[in-house]
């Protein structure tokens, strides 16, 4: 084990936190195995995507025959599994919502958008959230402002931030105290406009900001934007690569209000774990992006291989219920949350949707003084009993944890996990 992490050491890039301090060796369902043998649950489902755990048999047989029969072609070809994906994955989402191009990465996909925002309508400025996370590649890390943009130099111009709608720190409230968003909105945008050098392409956010601090946007909150947006003739990307495909209780988060976006970007949970991503657009959208030029042309774009595995994880989520299992799982799982809240006085709120479910962490409830410390503290301790949680690992975020279990987990395991959290909780707040 020391030999493995000086190599480790004297080898790898470190690209961001800390490496958890188990070598894995292996993972199976909702557990992966360390160099011990030992199991841990997991709950952060790899990096949010394992939808339908580590190693599912239907996934293995379609990766087995894709390598032996079609992998890899020349991007200028198309294949069966590309095509027979594209029509899937349309009819699982609004009408007008039919064109697909299919990808390997979250970052690659919100390029991918943003560039065809811009020659679309013309114009050059994104929103976005302040705690946004999109990725890291260039147009995507401009859009991106929860961590990663000191040191670089000067990311492409005509970028915004909109207030995240935080109800639980908001600033923006009623006489009566609760969060008032759609003022904060308004106060967003006004700030925007006058900004704007008049060339406003999209606004692009995700419908839970998860490494931003798993905030969910406040119901209606969705349709107000949409018709900012419309007001402005600019377009509406809703980057659901970790909400899509169920893990709300919904198919797609942006489903609960309504408000049909103009581009919806998808990864992570398309891949169950695999390196796929996808583009949906309208005809309309993609005729003139298709007219002006378009060009997106990479070494993956429509990989057979990656065809073949969203369209088996597609299958599987429909013909095993599994977006209705995610709500009655989620449901469970917030009421062993907001049991565990109401005997833990660190925890100082419980938020999200389905089985993608956060919690923050405070020194105090009154103050909802963050707690970053404890959030580590606790992390280590559910390790040790054999449940990985996820902190955001980012400044000012170590005390907010995402629960992001795979769909299919059992009740069994799902209870065993908060039982864990309980006795860390309790393990960590004693000592």
């Amino acid at each position: 084990m020391d030999e493995f992490w000086s190599t480790a050491r004297d080898h790898i890039i470190r690209y961001g936190g800390t490496f958890t301090p188990r070598i894995i060796e292996r993972a199976s369902g909702s557990y992966v195995y360390d160099s011990n043998g030992k199991p841990i649950l997991d709950f952060t489902s790899g990096q949010m995507s394992s939808i339908l755990g580590h190693g599912h048999p239907e996934i293995v047989e379609t990766v087995q025959t894709a390598m032996t029969s079609l992998d890899h072609l020349f991007s200028g070809m198309l294949s069966r599994p590309v095509v027979e994906f594209a029509r899937a994955l349309s009819e699982t989402l609004p009408d007008g919502l039919d064109k697909v191009m299919l990808l390997s990465t979250g970052a690659e996909s919100n390029e991918a958008a943003l560039k065809m925002a811009k020659l679309y309508t013309g114009r050059y400025e994104i929103v976005s959230f302040d705690r946004s996370w999109h990725g890291m590649t260039s147009g995507a890390a401009a859009a991106t402002y929860s961590a990663g943009r000191k040191g670089y130099g000067p990311p492409p111009p005509g970028n915004f931030t909109l207030p995240t709608p935080n109800a639980y720190r908001s600033p923006f409230r009623t006489a009566g105290g609760d969060h008032d968003w759609q003022s904060e909105l308004d106060y967003g945008f006004a700030l925007i406009d006058q900004q704007s050098a008049g060339s406003l392409a999209a606004c692009i956010v995700e419908p839970i900001v998860s490494s931003g601090g798993l905030i969910d946007l406040p119901v209606g909150y969705l349709a107000a934007l949409k018709a900012k947006c419309t007001e402005r003739e600019m377009l509406l990307i809703v980057d659901e690569a970790q909400t899509g495909l169920g893990r709300t209780g919904a198919m797609y988060a942006f489903e609960r209000d309504g408000a049909v976006p103009d581009i919806i970007t998808l990864s992570k949970t398309l891949g169950a774990g695999l390196p796929v991503a996808a583009v949906v657009t309208s005809a309309e959208i993609e005729e003139r992006c298709h007219e002006r030029g378009y060009l997106f042309f990479t070494t993956h774009v429509s990989d057979p291989l990656a065809g073949a595995v969203a369209s088996t994880v597609l299958r599987v989520v429909l013909r095993d219920d599994l977006v209705d299992r995610a709500a009655r799982s989620g449901k469970r799982l917030r009421d062993h949350l907001l049991e565990l809240q109401s005997r833990h006085d660190v925890i100082g709120d419980v938020r999200g949707r389905g089985l993608f479910q956060g919690i923050e962490l405070v020194s105090d409830r009154e103050t909802r003084a963050p707690a970053d410390q404890l959030g580590q503290q606790v992390t280590d301790a559910c390790l040790e009993r054999g449940l990985h949680m996820n902190i955001v690992q980012l400044p000012g975020m170590g005390g907010i944890f995402r629960l992001a279990p795979p769909l299919n987990i059992s009740d069994d395991d799902l209870d065993r996990a908060m039982e864990m959290l309980d006795d860390s909780l309790s393990a960590v707040t004693k000592a």
